[in-house]
């Protein structure tokens, strides 16, 4: 038999060699089942729309203000007192209708006064046609000389020129009687009235009595920058824009909500203002019911071309990069997430125009992007967008409202990670 002190250092060695293998055996069999638990986990699903390119149209959005169509200041062309308003302000009158009546009586004066001088050169040069024809008979027979004959032939020219002018008078004295009744130049809306009866009022004063707006149809007058004019004439030298003849003009109100009649494009000014740095396109809208008053702000949407080959992405499927750079998450053919660079030209609607970057067939991610990385295995579904809500739709409860916000922050978190991928 051995003695103790020889089995001592056997043992010790053995309890050692035991201690590793039982701590070895305690964390392997974890570590395997984690991996074997990764392994044994779906894919995850993605929602993916193929690409298809498409003619898009570039349209912007520019801030405009609604002008009258016409506007008349009405001006008296005649002196006196204003005796009658004959409208009610803010109503509509029509070209022609009666507006003041100014104190007639000084103009009818004149009027009378130019008739009866009228009628005396008349009758002076009815006696002259008389005379000067005795005076033919008479020289034709040497009755009287030739200087006689020509001195009453001229009297009766001088007589026709006084008749000619003094009608004339008359036709001048007439119109000043017709101006004492103030009318409307063109049929529009009136405003407040600036004179009532009583009121005296002279010939082309500065102060108008009543200014009359035209409201149907009406203007749009839109500014555009000159740096925004000069990219789109760039892009159209250079063929990434075709031009579009289309050259109607949608407007959104102040309110958010559309005008329901779409109006046209009018003209463009040929120069630019040097104190706003802009140019004004006018637009033309049919304004029947007088929805659009003068003055008012309004957002005007106006198709300037239309990209060849583009492609429409929902919003949520483009990311940023700290840069700026537009990145795009795609499913390939092996079913592996792979990020792409993109370039966009705007948006339209909800959904970003993409011009290079991706091919036709290419599976873009839009549902589930923040779950999902580079170089991940996923299963690609068509891309369902989600209706919106009801009103009448039940509220979460509070245990989901308080899982919302981690959930939120996850999601941010891992589409901060992608991104930054």
């Amino acid at each position: 038999m051995m003695s103790a002190k020889l089995w001592a250092p056997a043992l010790t060695a053995c309890a050692l060699a035991t201690s590793i293998a039982l701590v070895g055996c305690s964390k392997d069999p974890n570590d395997a089942q984690q991996a074997a638990a990764q392994q044994q986990m779906p894919p995850t699903e993605v929602g993916v729309i193929v690409v298809q390119p498409q003619s898009v149209e570039q349209s912007v959005e520019l801030s405009g203000r609604t002008t009258a169509f016409e506007i008349s200041e009405v001006r008296p062309q005649t002196s006196g007192v204003v005796q009658k308003r004959l409208f009610t302000e803010g109503s509509y009158v029509r070209e022609g209708q009666a507006l003041y009546e100014i104190d007639s009586r000084t103009n009818r004066a004149s009027v009378d006064s130019a008739r009866a001088a009228l009628a005396r050169q008349q009758a002076n040069l009815n006696v002259l046609r008389v005379k000067e024809g005795r005076y033919r008979q008479l020289v034709g027979s040497n009755a009287i000389s030739k200087q006689e004959y020509d001195d009453i032939v001229a009297q009766v020219k001088l007589a026709e020129a006084d008749v000619a002018a003094t009608r004339a008078e008359l036709r001048n004295a007439e119109i000043n009687l017709g101006y004492s009744t103030v009318r409307a130049p063109i049929s529009g809306q009136t405003n407040r009235s600036t004179v009532t009866a009583g009121a005296l009022v002279t010939a082309s004063q500065q102060e108008p009595l009543v200014t009359i707006q035209r409201l149907d149809p009406i203007y749009v007058d839109i500014n555009q920058s000159s740096a925004e004019l000069l990219r789109l004439r760039q892009q159209l030298s250079k063929g990434d824009l075709n031009s579009s003849n289309n050259t109607t003009v949608k407007l959104k109100l102040e309110d958010g909500s559309y005008y329901p009649v779409e109006g046209r494009l009018a003209f463009s000014d040929a120069s630019v203002n040097p104190d706003t740095g802009t140019v004004t396109l006018r637009a033309v809208f049919p304004n029947p019911n007088h929805l659009l008053l003068p003055g008012m702000f309004a957002t005007a949407q106006i198709v300037q071309g239309v990209i060849p080959n583009a492609v429409l992405i929902p919003q949520a499927a483009i990311t940023r990069t700290p840069t700026g750079q537009a990145m795009a998450m795609l499913v390939n053919a092996k079913g592996v997430v792979e990020a792409r660079p993109v370039t966009t030209a705007g948006i339209q609607g909800k959904d970003w125009i993409v011009t290079e970057g991706l091919q036709t067939g290419d599976k873009v991610i839009v549902e589930g992007i923040a779950k999902v990385k580079p170089e991940q295995k996923v299963v690609a579904k068509p891309y369902q967008p989600q209706a919106a809500a009801p009103q009448g739709a039940q509220q979460p409860a509070a245990s989901d409202k308080a899982k919302q916000p981690a959930d939120q922050a996850d999601a941010q978190a891992e589409q901060k990670a992608t991104s930054n991928t």
